[in-house]
C-alpha cells in the first residue's frame, strides 16, 4: 500500500488508510486493520473430546463457542502462543503438537493470520484466566463439535476451521496407520 497514514493505534490493533495499486494498475483507497496474528488450539483428549470455551464477547454482547486461542505477543512464535493460551484458558498442556496451517480472518481489511494447532497427549495445569475474559471450559465429543459447527451453533471462524482441519487430519491418520 502506498502513502499509508496511521489513523489509530490501540493496545491490540492499529488502523491505517492509504492508496493501493493492484496488479492491473488500478488504484483504490483502502483501510487496513493491523493485527499481530494469533493461534488457536484443537485440544483433543483420549476420549476424543475437544476443549471448547463458552466465552462472553462484549463486542457481540453474547456468549460465543470457541477454541482456546489468543494473539501473538511481539516476537512470539505461534506454537508458543498456542501453548500459553491452552494453559491459561483451559488449564491444559499437551505433549504432542501438530500444525494445521493458518487462516486469514478477514482479508479485505485485517492483516491477521490465525495459526491452528492440534494438541494431544493432554495433562492438567493450573488455568490463569485474564481479568478481561469470562470463560467456561467444556469438553465435547469431536463428532458433536463438528456437527455443531456444520449446523452453525459454533460460528467463530477460527474454531470452525480448526475443528474441520483437525477432523480431516485425524481421519487421514487413521487411514494411513
Amino acid at each position: 500500500m502506498n502513502n499509508q497514514k496511521l489513523v489509530y493505534e490501540g493496545r491490540i490493533v492499529s488502523v491505517s488508510v492509504g492508496r493501493a495499486t493492484f496488479p492491473n494498475r488500478k488504484r483504490a483507497q483502502i483501510e487496513t486493520v493491523h493485527h499481530p496474528g494469533g493461534a488457536a488450539v484443537v485440544a483433543l483428549d483420549k476420549k476424543q473430546r475437544v476443549c471448547l470455551l463458552r466465552q462472553y464477547r462484549p463486542v457481540f454482547k453474547e456468549w460465543i463457542w470457541e477454541l482456546p486461542a489468543g494473539k501473538l505477543d511481539p516476537g512470539e512464535p505461534p506454537l508458543t502462543t498456542a501453548q500459553r493460551e491452552l494453559a491459561e484458558e483451559a488449564g491444559v498442556k499437551a505433549a504432542n503438537w501438530i500444525p494445521l496451517g493458518g487462516i486469514i480472518s478477514s482479508p479485505g481489511v485485517f492483516t491477521e493470520t490465525v495459526h491452528l494447532f492440534l494438541a494431544r497427549d493432554l495433562s492438567r495445569t493450573p488455568p490463569a484466566n485474564e481479568e478481561h475474559e469470562l470463560i467456561e471450559v467444556h469438553w465435547v465429543p469431536l463428532a458433536q463439535a463438528i456437527e455443531r459447527a456444520s449446523a452453525g451453533d459454533i460460528d467463530d471462524s477460527k474454531s470452525v476451521a480448526g475443528l474441520f482441519r483437525a477432523s480431516r487430519y485425524i481421519k487421514g491418520k487413521r487411514k494411513g496407520d
